[in-house]
């Protein structure tokens, strides 16, 4: 087995204090390339194996893929936020308590076919953001700090790549605990 922290795989986020152009441009085609890795992914994963963890309490593999459209649907809704809002007070969520409602059940593929049409809207609408868009933020309720456009834009181009991680572990080391 490999030497691999099974909770974050590529490590924790960490954010810049800001982000050139170049940057945030490669941190948006992250974001527009997740849809396609994730459906290559999903479509090589078992039945079993997408009924297992990666790590022992974690998620299975279906949760994983429902929380990731879960995720950054409301990702996008804090991009709509910063933009038509000053400054906004945005609504948190309980992850875990979304993991488990009735829909994740269902076929992965339920919230790949989401991800892919919500990305490509996401990704639309983060093109074209100007250098005074990418500088607004919000605040979180849990922690009151302001998180800027262009940190949130890294935060979700880490998260997809995060989850994919989490699902090549069951995939490529048949992790299930």
């Amino acid at each position: 087995m490999p030497d691999i922290n099974l909770q974050y795989p590529i490590g924790k986020f960490t954010p810049k204090e800001s982000y050139t152009p170049g940057e945030i441009e490669s941190l948006i085609d992250t974001i527009q390339a997740l849809p396609g890795k994730l459906e290559s992914v999903i479509n090589a994963l078992t039945p079993i194996q997408l009924e297992k963890p990666y790590r022992p309490g974690g998620w299975t593999a279906r949760q994983v893929i429902h929380h990731l459209a879960d995720s950054h649907m409301n990702a996008y809704i804090r991009c709509k936020w910063m933009l038509t809002e000053e400054t906004p007070l945005i609504k948190a969520y309980n992850e875990k308590a979304w993991a488990e409602t009735p829909e994740t059940k269902e076929d992965p593929k339920l919230s790949v076919d989401l991800i892919k049409v919500l990305h490509r809207k996401w990704v639309a609408l983060l093109r074209s953001l100007s250098e005074t868009d990418l500088k607004k933020s919000f605040i979180h309720p849990e922690t009151q700090k302001h998180i800027r456009f262009d940190r949130l834009i890294a935060l979700y181009a880490w998260h997809g790549e995060h989850h994919l991680a989490h699902l090549r572990l069951i995939l490529d080391y048949n992790f299930g605990f």
